[in-house]
């Protein structure tokens, strides 16, 4: 008698599932093993203990099949609680948060003393060799000011707005992330630029897809608070071209957070990344869902 034999079928349908798991992943293990895939964490998930610890999880995983990550944080509904504290009014032109020199400070401290490092530990908990890297030291993320372009609907005139201490990078420090990477860490990134006199904040979607594409990683993934893009009906789509994100962008159902993510998919795979995702950070294990398995999850754009 094996002890196969003396297994419960219940026991013997849970370990089945378990390795037809594991041979379905093999493949897309081969596929992104060696490879640069840079993971934009934010949303509502990184203040679940339940998803933070899953999430921290998996890009352990991805470390120990030979995944090479690079992890870039928001912290929208943090700063937002704390800016609330401090009864310090917060509002959003184009899904981007307008920030003055009150805001950028406890943006800055939320964001560097309190989110990168709590990431830094959780990965590290896991099992994973983390680094926090703050985006405005260390030359890492060299930024301009960003001006916001609206065009008024009725009158069709465009209109500059000026939203504050908020960045466009236009150069990063490859080499030291290249540095941390052949060191075996992982490091983990906090949306901050510096102009060496003014510290900004950068949407860290567009971040994420900055580094993508001067790392030309393989892949890159936006963890948000919704499962991907949603059409006008409501219902996910699974799976756009490059030319078909394009065309998009000005539909009237991407809106709010939806427009920068969308438009940072778009600028990374023009810059050589092959495939970007939007998809919803609410659910357990998301990232191994959508590398290792063949239903994935959100919303993949490729080339």
């Amino acid at each position: 008698m094996t002890k196969y034999d003396l297994m419960s079928e219940s026991d013997q349908a849970y370990s089945l599932h378990k390795a037809s798991t594991l041979v379905e992943a093999l493949p897309y293990i081969r596929e992104h093993s060696g490879k640069t895939i840079v993971i934009k964490y934010g949303g509502h998930a990184m203040g679940n203990e339940r998803l933070s610890k899953s999430f921290a999880q998996d890009v352990g995983l991805l470390k120990e099949v030979g995944i090479q990550p690079i992890i870039v944080h928001g912290g929208g509904p943090q700063i937002a609680k704390m800016l609330k504290q401090k009864n310090i009014k917060s509002e959003f032109v184009e899904g981007l948060r307008i920030t003055d020199q009150e805001t950028v400070k406890v943006v800055e401290e939320v964001l560097n003393n309190e989110i990168n490092s709590k990431i830094v530990k959780d990965i590290q908990k896991s099992g994973g060799k983390a680094i926090g890297l703050i985006g405005n030291k260390s030359n890492l993320i060299e930024a301009t000011k960003l001006q916001i372009i609206t065009k008024d609907s009725d009158s069709n005139i465009e209109k500059i707005l000026d939203p504050g201490f908020v960045g466009n990078p236009i150069k990063i420090n490859v080499d030291l992330i290249k540095e941390y990477l052949g060191n075996n860490y992982i490091p983990v990134i906090s949306p901050l630029g510096s102009d060496k006199k003014n510290t900004y904040n950068i949407n860290a979607d567009t971040v994420a897809g900055f580094i993508a594409g001067k790392m030309q990683s393989n892949k890159l993934i936006l963890l948000t608070d919704v499962q991907g893009i949603l059409d006008s009906n409501n219902e996910l789509i699974s799976k756009i071209t490059l030319e078909q994100a394009k065309q998009m962008i000005d539909k009237d159902f991407i809106v709010g957070g939806m427009k920068p993510k969308v438009k940072t998919c778009i600028e990374a795979l023009s810059r050589g990344v092959k495939e970007a995702t939007i998809l919803g950070g609410h659910i357990s294990h998301a990232i191994v869902l959508e590398l290792f398995t063949d239903i994935g999850v959100g919303t993949m754009i490729q080339i």
